[in-house]
């Protein structure tokens, strides 16, 4: 018999670790959205470390900005940011306060509040696709900047929960380059910093750095 995920939550000291030790361990953990219409939880199978200074790759590699205040606080909170004009996209925050490094959440399984997910994924053509990217991830789960500071290891009733749910076998656990990540951050040899669970549909596939064109 299979034991049910573990519904405690998270505690603080579990983000307050070095970004490469805490990214291949949030697969398998659980994420609980509470919206006005219910809970939605997730099962992360896929997510991508970034590590503040030392990381050309991350959004706050040349220090704080109004947009990314966040990273620098707390471990355990939740940075969001809206891109190409047109999606959100969720962290988790990690290390010691003034560190800013962050973990992107890739993908997920939706394992509670389907129908509230396919609400908001109306393209999606079935459950797996639910959450397979961080944009789609995000909207399924109803997150916009409205949720940037969020607390998510503070207890009591709040807009998002990590819980400890399955922790993922290590031998199970599979590591690569960045998706859509330009220049040496996104250099697979220096910075294989995305993790993703082996063999789950829900993972986003690879895809490498495309330059935007500019319109004429």
């Amino acid at each position: 018999m299979i034991a049910p995920p573990d519904r405690t939550p998270l505690p603080r000291a579990f983000f307050d670790r070095p970004v490469l030790e805490v990214a291949p361990d949030l697969l398998g953990r659980v994420l609980v959205r509470t919206t006005p219409d219910g809970p939605i939880a997730l099962r992360l199978t896929e997510v991508e470390a970034y590590d503040g200074p030392n990381d050309p790759g991350s959004h706050a590699f040349r220090g704080p900005t109004a947009r990314n205040a966040v990273m620098f606080g707390p471990p355990g909170h939740v940075y969001v940011y809206f891109t190409y004009g047109m999606w959100h996209c969720m962290n988790l925050v990690c290390g010691p306060e003034g560190r800013a490094s962050g973990i992107l959440l890739r993908a997920g399984e939706v394992v509670e509040g389907a129908e509230l997910a396919r609400k908001r994924r109306v393209s999606a053509r079935n459950d797996k696709e639910l959450a397979k990217g961080p944009a789609r991830l995000a909207t399924a789960l109803e997150v916009d900047r409205a949720l940037d500071g969020a607390d998510a290891c503070a207890s009591g009733e709040t807009p998002l929960k990590m819980l400890t749910g399955t922790p993922v076998p290590s031998d199970q656990v599979r590591n690569g380059p960045r998706t859509g990540v330009a220049g040496e951050g996104g250099d697979g040899d220096l910075h294989p910093w995305r993790f993703w669970v082996a063999n789950d549909p829900t993972v986003s596939p690879y895809r490498a750095h495309v330059p935007r064109r500019r319109r004429s």
